[in-house]
């Protein structure tokens, strides 16, 4: 009898390891963290962080991007609207007479 046949897993998963929502979940915050921080973080720096302080970083990078888009919809809603330009007044030709051959 071979050794795994005897063996009942309750999770379903023969091993410990992360779920493939969880997985999903954290390398969509190192994305978010290393696109969104300019340059300040590589992929490797992020994905060896502590949770506590990737967690952090993500929060903190959060909060300041929402702060910047309540600024400029503020500023948006504030400045008045300025109206197309318009250019000259051009007539139409009348077509009424024809060409001269």
């Amino acid at each position: 009898m071979d050794q795994k046949e005897g063996l009942t897993f309750q999770s379903g998963l023969t091993f410990f390891g992360l779920t493939p929502t969880y997985r999903a979940n954290i390398f969509s915050q190192i994305h978010e963290i290393v696109f969104h921080g300019k340059g300040g973080y590589d992929h490797d720096t992020v994905y060896a962080m502590p949770i506590w302080l990737r967690n952090y970083t993500f929060q903190k990078m959060n909060e300041y991007y929402e702060k910047e888009q309540e600024a400029m919809n503020k500023s948006k809603s504030k400045a008045p609207t300025k109206a197309a330009p318009r250019g000259p007044s051009v007539r139409k030709p009348s077509y009424s007479t024809k060409a001269r051959p």
